[in-house]
């Protein structure tokens, strides 16, 4: 058997490794996914609050790891992927942003689209960020996905993340059913102007 040692000084070159371009904007910054975000991240997964809409169950240590793995597997083999969001003033953890292609089974299927998907700290809600994050990730979409519309996958009670989609640009695609549950896939189409646009 062998056994692989990784000593601090590994582990500070593997925890800066990512292919995720950092993007800024006026209150944060958005980057790629780190090994020493596992905690925060671990804690994020772990609130009820977060997870109500979500999975309905908080994350376990082990569900964490494998979505961080997850994160940082995105950006290596699909080019996209989500963001750590912090704070710009001092780098506090907010929550993540992103993109991803799941696999889902969802009905109607949605394999042919990048995912949008943003969770932030309970005690960061209504302050504005997860518009900011979102409406900076979408921007870098429209850049980078190629002339590609996007989707979001609600539940149909998330009624704060519904209006982050609206400001964003995303509109009623399709009801659907995931694990048993109604959902709500909304689209943006490239270049998508939010819902406030003139």
């Amino acid at each position: 058997m062998v056994r692989l040692h990784l000593s601090d000084d590994n582990r500070s070159l593997m925890s800066n490794q990512t292919d995720a371009p950092e993007l800024q904007t006026q209150r944060l910054i958005l980057r790629g996914p780190r090994l020493n975000d596992f905690e925060a991240l671990y804690a994020l997964w772990a609130d009820m609050a977060v997870v109500r809409h979500i999975s309905g169950e908080p994350s376990s240590r082990e569900q964490s790891w494998s979505r961080l793995l997850r994160l940082v597997g995105h950006w290596q083999l699909l080019g996209f992927g989500y963001w750590m969001v912090t704070a710009r003033n001092n780098g506090r953890f907010l929550g993540q942003v992103g993109f991803g292609r799941f696999k889902r089974a969802v009905i109607p299927t949605v394999d042919d689209w990048a995912e949008a998907g943003w969770v932030l700290k309970p005690a960061e809600h209504g302050k504005g960020y997860a518009t900011e994050a979102v409406l900076r990730m979408v921007a870098w979409a429209d850049v980078h996905f190629d002339g590609r519309a996007t989707i979001c996958l609600l539940h149909p009670d998330n009624v704060a993340s519904f209006k982050v989609a609206r400001k964003a640009g995303y509109a009623h695609y399709a009801d659907g059913h995931y694990k048993g549950e109604q959902s709500v896939i909304l689209m943006r189409p490239p270049g998508g102007r939010p819902a406030n646009a003139p």
